[in-house]
C-alpha cells in the first residue's frame, strides 16, 4: 500500500514536471522580432551565375516555357491598339470575345443575357502579332489578374457611359452597343442590340473588376444596381477562347460612328 502511495506521488510529480516543461517550452516559441537587417544586391549582365540555383530552377523554367509557347491558334493579321480613332481591331476582338464568353457563364448561372461589354484601352498591354497564338500571347496582352464581372446599369447610367466615351476620345474596347455622333463629335443616337436605348431599362454590362472599382474614372459603374462576379480571369478567358478556335478573327464593325452628313 505504501509502495502504491509512493508510486502515485512519483507519477504526480512526473506529470507536473512534464506539464511545466511543456509550458516553459511553449513560452520559448513566443519570440519577437527586434531587428531586421538587409542589403541591396545588384543584379546585372555582369553578375556571375549561381550554378546550383540555376540547375535547381531549370526544369521548372523549361516546363513553364513549354506550356507558355505551345501553339493554341493562328492570327491572320496583327491586332494592334495603336491603330484606330474610335475603335481598334484588337479592342473589337477583345470586347466581342469577352462579351460572348461571359454571356455563356452569365446566362447559365443567372438566366440573364449580357448586353454590352466595355473594357479599357490601357488594359491591353501588347499586340497580338500575325502568326501563331500561344498562352504567352495571352499573358502579354493581359498580364493583370483582373476578373470578368457583370454590372447591372440603368439606361440613364448607360448614357453617362456614352458621354464618358465621347469625352475621353479613346478607342476603349466596346461591343453590343452602337453610338452615332455628328461631324462635330456631338451625340446623335445610341442603340443596344439594334434597339434604341431606354433610360429606365436595366442593361447588363460585362467589364473588369478594375473598372467597376473606379478604374479609369469610369464612375458610372459604381452606380450599378447589382454586381455579378464571374470568378473568371480575363486572361484565362482569352486562353480558353484561343484553345477553342483555329483562327483568331477581329470584327471590323464600328461601334462608334461619326456621321458626316
Amino acid at each position: 500500500m505504501l509502495k502504491l502511495k509512493n508510486y502515485t506521488i512519483i507519477m504526480t510529480h512526473f506529470v507536473l514536471f512534464i506539464t511545466f516543461l511543456m509550458l516553459f517550452s511553449g513560452c520559448k516559441s513566443n519570440y519577437e522580432v527586434v531587428k531586421v537587417e538587409g542589403k541591396l544586391i545588384g543584379i546585372s549582365d555582369t553578375s556571375s551565375e549561381n550554378l546550383e540555383i540555376e540547375n535547381f530552377i531549370k526544369p521548372y523554367r523549361d516546363h513553364i516555357n513549354k506550356d507558355l509557347d505551345s501553339v493554341l491558334a493562328f492570327c491572320p493579321e496583327t491586332l494592334d491598339k495603336s491603330k484606330g480613332e474610335w475603335q481598334t481591331n484588337i479592342g473589337n476582338f477583345m470586347a466581342d470575345v469577352c462579351l460572348s464568353e461571359s454571356n455563356k457563364i452569365f446566362n447559365k448561372r443567372y438566366g440573364k443575357t449580357v448586353d454590352i461589354c466595355l473594357l479599357n484601352h490601357g488594359g491591353i498591354r501588347s499586340i497580338i502579332p500575325k502568326g501563331n497564338v500561344t498562352t504567352r500571347t495571352a499573358f502579354e496582352v493581359m498580364p493583370f489578374e483582373n476578373n470578368m464581372v457583370v454590372a447591372a446599369l440603368k439606361g440613364s447610367q448607360i448614357m453617362e457611359m456614352v458621354h464618358y466615351l465621347i469625352a475621353e476620345k479613346k478607342p476603349h474596347p466596346l461591343s453590343g452597343i452602337q453610338i452615332t455622333l455628328d461631324r462635330n463629335n456631338f451625340f446623335k443616337s445610341v442603340f443596344i442590340n439594334n434597339q434604341p436605348l431606354e433610360l429606365d431599362k436595366i442593361y447588363y454590362v460585362a467589364t473588369s473588376d478594375y473598372l467597376v472599382n473606379g478604374g479609369d474614372n469610369m464612375n458610372f459603374f459604381q452606380k450599378n444596381t447589382t454586381l455579378f462576379d464571374l470568378d473568371y480571369k480575363i486572361r484565362n478567358l482569352l486562353i480558353d477562347y484561343f484553345k477553342a478556335v483555329d483562327v483568331v478573327e477581329a470584327s471590323s464593325t464600328p461601334r462608334i460612328i461619326v456621321d458626316q452628313n
